[in-house]
């Protein structure tokens, strides 16, 4: 009797246990096996290409994935499913139809990626919505007006000068073979410094060993690796890893940083003599006006917001800018027609000047237009994403219901045959003036478009035509043939290997 009663009394609690975890199992799995048939019902209008029962179209498109998007793009028009996992779809379009439908619309931004970037900038203009966001993009506006950028050029040349002159001291002889976009990255990261905090870091010297500038490139590497990986994707599993105590200490590292620089500047203007000093500055940069908004709205415009909307000025305009540039100066150095023109139009504009000055930058047409041909045929963002708040219908009368998630292929976009002819060869003269009016509204979308397109996009422009301008007038750039780039489609679209060029000194 003795042992029925214990076999009783610890028995039951565990077979109950084991009852209400094997429920809790089924439960979910009914929950993921009818979400896949809401989204096999959802997207049955939209052929797909095959996909793998566990793991969708990952394994297909890991490899050469933007040459097999071509292919996908080619095959299938304006749209196509892409499953990541067997219970998560997005439709990916690239029809400029299909992109003026979507990006008219202000639905928010995609859960996946956006959730994983909230411990690097927490809810900047990248994260918000609704009200919000609006709030937000109306109080930062000011910031990017053409007025406000004007000084930046001078402190753009400054950096740009800065890592020529590494350049001339690494040319052991008349030319050598350089990995630019490390170089490049830390570059558009000293002027983001400078322009977002008047701060001098020094970080093109110093390289990484700066506390900030080492915590943000380590964070970066930590978030990127958790989205392209598809267990990380978890929260639970991800929580119990030792990489998400590292993501703590290094948002700890960033807000630290940040919060001190804001708390001085804040005691600086309240003191008369410091505000004096602030109004000699040659230029306003993007904390002075982030802490103008604030005291005009700091019922709605708190701390947190401020340090929110400075990390996502130094985010979202520093990897996209630097990749920009580099991958503009492979375009020309693969097409040295193209490069010696620019180089000759910079050289006229300036004439006998020795320098780069704002009234110039508007004055380079020929060098805008390969530009943005550089920005047509390689995108630094290759897509945005979206999580429909209402239903949609295409031109073509598709239609997708409420909670779908949308990816606008920037790449696919700009690589279309039904709207470029011959896509991936260089041309600048599509930009021409005559070749633009002829084309859709929606065909070249490197910053977006729409109520949520980038703004600071103005910015961007003016870092590309102060950076190729002072590069070309130093510099001839050829590609390496040993080691050409491998595109690396992240958020940001980058080279496994770097990009590497022979840099010779123009005497």
């Amino acid at each position: 009797m003795e042992s029925s009663w214990l076999e009783t009394r610890w028995a039951r609690p565990f077979y109950l246990a084991f009852v209400f975890c094997l429920s809790l199992v089924l439960l979910q799995a009914i929950k993921l096996y009818l979400r896949r048939q809401r989204l096999l019902r959802d997207l049955r209008f939209f052929p797909a290409p095959p996909t793998h029962w566990l793991y969708g179209h990952q394994k297909f498109l890991q490899e050469d994935e933007m040459e097999k998007l071509e292919e996908l793009v080619e095959k299938y028009p304006c749209a196509f499913p892409h499953w990541i996992g067997p219970f998560q779809a997005f439709l990916y379009i690239y029809d400029p139809d299909y992109a003026k439908t979507f990006l008219s619309r202000t639905d928010p931004k995609s859960q996946l990626p956006n959730r994983f970037f909230s411990p690097r900038i927490g809810q900047g203009l990248l994260n918000p919505d609704g009200a919000k966001w609006f709030q937000h993009r109306c109080l930062l506006m000011p910031g990017f007006h053409l007025n406000t950028l004007k000084p930046y050029a001078e402190v753009m040349v400054h950096s740009v000068n800065t890592m020529l002159d590494k350049w001339e001291k690494m040319l052991v002889t008349q030319h050598t073979t350089v990995e630019v976009f490390e170089h490049i990255n830390l570059m558009t990261l000293d002027i983001l410094l400078k322009c977002a905090f008047t701060q001098e870091t020094n970080c093109q010297i110093n390289g990484t060993s700066d506390p900030y500038v080492k915590a943000m490139f380590e964070l970066n590497k930590i978030i990127f690796y958790r989205m392209y990986n598809f267990l990380d994707h978890c929260d639970i599993i991800f929580n119990f890893s030792p990489e998400s105590h590292r993501i703590q200490e290094l948002s700890q590292v960033l807000h630290q940083y940040t919060e001190k620089i804001v708390q001085d500047r804040k005691k600086s203007l309240q003191d008369e003599r410091k505000q004096d000093d602030t109004q000699r500055r040659k230029y306003q940069d993007f904390l002075d006006i982030i802490l103008s908004a604030q005291a005009e709205n700091e019922d709605s415009f708190s701390d947190t917001d401020l340090w929110s909307e400075v990390n996502t000025f130094i985010l979202a305009g520093h990897d996209t800018t630097a990749g920009s540039i580099s991958w503009l100066l492979y375009c020309l150095a693969l097409n040295s027609e193209h490069q010696q023109r620019c180089r000759e139009e910079i050289r006229d504009i300036l004439g006998d000047e020795s320098s780069i000055i704002w009234d110039h930058l508007g004055k380079m047409s020929y060098t805008t237009m390969c530009i943005k041909e550089a920005l047509r045929l390689i995108p630094p963002i290759p897509s945005i994403s979206r999580e429909l708040s209402k239903p949609i219908t295409f031109p073509d009368g598709r239609s997708l219901p409420t909670g779908m998630n949308v990816v606008l292929s920037i790449w696919g976009l700009h690589h279309n045959p039904a709207i470029w002819e011959n896509p991936k060869v260089f041309d600048p003269s599509r930009f021409s003036p005559e070749n633009s009016d002829q084309r859709h509204s929606h065909a070249f979308l490197p910053f977006s478009a729409g109520p949520r397109d980038c703004i600071g996009q103005q910015f961007a422009m003016i870092q590309l035509k102060v950076a190729v301008a002072l590069i070309l007038l130093h510099f001839e750039v050829t590609p390496d043939p040993t080691r050409p780039p491998i595109l690396s489609p992240q958020i940001v679209l980058k080279s496994k290997n770097g990009i590497h060029l022979c840099l010779k000194k123009i005497t």
